[in-house]
C-alpha cells in the first residue's frame, strides 16, 4: 500500500537533488547578481556551495538506492536510504541554526565586503575586479539603492574624492539617462556653490543593505514556505520508507540488479 507513495518521494527527491545541485553550481558559477558579490569575496558562501553540491548528489544516490531498494524489497537498502535522509535533515536543521544566530556576523562580513569594494571602485580596474565591479552596478540597479548604508559610503572613493565629489557613480541614478549611458561615473551638472556632498548628487536614498533586507522580508513567506515543505516531504519520505521497511518479512536478495 505505501509502494506508489514512496515511488513518487524517491523521484521527488531525484529532482530536489538535482535542484540543490544545480543551485550550488550555479552559485559558484554566477556573475551577474548580488551573489557573485558574495562568492568572489566570501570564503564561507563558497564552502556552503561546495556543501550544496555535496548534498545534492547525496540526494539524487539516496534517491536511487531508495527506489532500488523498494522496487526489490530490499530492506538494508531502505535502512540506508532513511539513515541518510535523517542526516540531510539534520544538515538542513543545523544549517538553519547556524545562520539565524550569526546572522549578525554574516551581515557585518557582507558589510566590509561591499565597503571596501567601494572604496577601491576605479573604472580602470580590470580582470575579476572590474567583473565584480559590473555586478555591483547591476545590483544597485536593480535594487535601486547606492552604497551600503547610504550614499555617503561613496565619499569614502579616492576617486570621487579627488574630484571634490564633482562626479557620483551612475548605477546609483535616479535619472534614467544616466543608466542608458552604461559609464561608472557621471559628471554632476551644473554649477554647485560651496562644497560638493553626497547630498547634491542625482542619486537614490535608500542603501542596498536596506533594500536586501526588505527583499527578504517580502519573501520570507515564500522562503519558509519552500523550506518547510521540503522538510514536511522528507519527514514523509522517512517515515513511509520505514513503514516499507518493516512490511517487509524476508528478503531477496537475487533480486538485486547484478551488473
Amino acid at each position: 500500500a505505501y509502494k506508489p507513495t514512496v515511488y513518487v518521494l524517491f523521484l521527488f527527491f531525484q529532482i530536489l537533488g538535482a535542484v540543490i545541485l544545480g543551485f550550488g553550481i550555479w552559485i559558484l558559477a554566477d556573475k551577474t547578481s548580488f551573489i557573485a558579490v558574495l562568492q568572489m569575496s566570501s570564503p564561507s558562501l563558497k564552502t556552503g556551495a561546495y556543501i550544496l553540491i555535496g548534498v545534492g548528489a547525496l540526494t539524487m544516490l539516496m534517491g536511487f538506492l531508495g527506489c532500488l531498494g523498494a522496487v526489490n524489497e530490499i530492506r538494508c537498502l531502505l535502512g540506508l536510504y532513511f539513515t541518510c535522509l535523517m542526516i540531510i535533515l539534520l544538515t538542513q536543521v543545523a544549517a538553519g541554526l547556524v545562520i539565524y544566530f550569526q546572522k549578525e556576523t554574516l551581515k557585518d562580513e557582507l558589510s566590509n565586503i561591499v565597503k571596501d569594494l567601494i572604496e577601491n571602485y576605479d573604472p580602470l580596474n580590470e580582470g575579476e575586479m572590474k567583473n565584480l565591479q559590473d555586478t555591483w552596478n547591476y545590483v544597485q540597479i536593480q535594487i535601486a539603492c547606492c552604497g551600503w548604508n547610504g550614499a555617503k559610503d561613496w565619499e569614502n572613493n579616492e576617486i570621487l574624492s579627488n574630484k571634490s565629489y564633482t562626479e557620483y557613480p551612475c548605477s546609483c541614478s535616479n535619472r534614467s539617462k544616466d543608466l542608458e549611458e552604461g559609464r561608472d561615473f557621471c559628471d554632476l551638472d551644473g554649477a554647485v556653490n560651496g562644497t560638493v556632498t553626497f547630498a547634491d548628487w542625482p542619486v537614490h536614498e535608500q542603501g542596498c543593505m536596506d533594500g536586501v533586507e526588505q527583499w527578504l522580508i517580502d519573501n520570507l513567506g515564500v522562503i519558509l514556505g519552500v523550506c518547510t515543505g521540503v522538510a514536511v516531504i522528507e519527514l514523509l519520505g522517512m517515515i513511509l520508507s520505514i513503514s516499507l521497511c518493516k512490511n517487509i518479512h524476508s528478503e531477496d536478495y537475487t533480486k538485486v540488479p547484478k551488473s
